[in-house]
């Protein structure tokens, strides 16, 4: 009775290990599995180039982005960390990929989805895409003044007007005094 119950135990275990060992063999020993999407910097004008860094993604892959082409990770080899005797994977598990912000972008927040040993993961809102800025019109504006704006401005230098007379009259009756 013992030994059916230690032969039906071990049995079990050499099914679990031969449902496993294919899918960790297949990976250099680990299952892959993409993670920790890091894209910098965080906030990019059009046509700026953007770094993403991918954990758990040993032979490279691709990310893309409604903002920016394809783009290839390659993996990156942590020397230093396996000089220092951490742990090995960790340098070997990472890739990372420069992507060229599209000029035609549109502002605002955007996704990345990875794509590494036949697995995908999408990061929500990995970076912001800002406005690009006009130099010759102030600097600040993107379409230009609008009718408010330019009613705003003349209100204002016209009310500096009325104002710098005033007072230029004022100080002139003191002197006639």
């Amino acid at each position: 009775m013992r030994k059916t119950r230690a032969l039906a135990a071990a049995g079990a275990a050499v099914a679990v290990l031969g449902v496993a060992a294919p899918v960790a063999v297949a990976d250099g020993g680990r299952v892959a599995n993409p993670s920790n999407i890091v894209a910098q910097p965080g906030v990019i004008a059009r046509g700026g180039q953007l770094t993403i860094t991918v954990d758990g993604c040993p032979h490279g892959g691709h990310a893309t982005s409604n903002a920016f082409q394809r783009t290839n990770l390659t993996p990156v080899n942590n020397h230093n960390d396996i000089a220092r005797g951490n742990d090995i994977a960790r340098g070997n598990d990472t890739a990372r990929g420069t992507a060229t912000i599209d000029d035609n972008a549109r502002p605002g927040p955007y996704d990345i989805t990875v794509h590494c040993s036949g697995r995908s993961l999408t990061r929500p809102a990995a970076f912001t895409v800002i406005g690009g800025v006009r130099g010759g019109i102030g600097g600040s504006s993107t379409t230009g003044a609008t009718p408010t704006d330019l009613a705003i401005g003349g209100s204002l230098v016209a009310a500096a007007v009325a104002g710098s007379g005033f007072f230029w009259m004022r100080r002139r009756a003191e002197k006639r005094i």
